[in-house]
């Protein structure tokens, strides 16, 4: 049984930084998807899929880890290069593209 621990990168309709601030710690997947003849469906009878587990540090979650003997790999995350845009560096007297309509 192996997880990874992560930190969730915000959605791309979400403009603020809500639910990124927690550490998950998810299971890896043990057995195979397999399609429904019937219907179609993907199924999977593994169970420790649908788990997700939060914690406040990664410390916590790497202790969680280490009490239950869960191998684990933590994904460390990757803070995003803000520029920084002001609505008066569209009137600049010494623009790098000209002005147009």
């Amino acid at each position: 049984m192996s997880a990874k621990i992560y930190r969730p990168a915000k959605t791309a309709m979400q403009s603020g930084k809500a639910k990124t601030h927690l550490w998950v710690l998810e299971f890896d997947q043990e057995q195979a998807r397999r399609i429904d003849p019937i219907l179609g469906y993907t199924s999977s009878g593994d169970m420790k899929q649908q788990v997700k587990l939060t914690f406040e540090t990664r410390e916590q979650a790497e202790a969680y880890a280490k009490r239950e003997g869960i191998e684990y790999r933590v994904i460390l995350p990757k803070e995003a290069a803000r520029q920084v845009v002001s609505y008066t560096d569209n009137f600049r007297f010494n623009r790098f593209q000209p002005w147009t309509h």
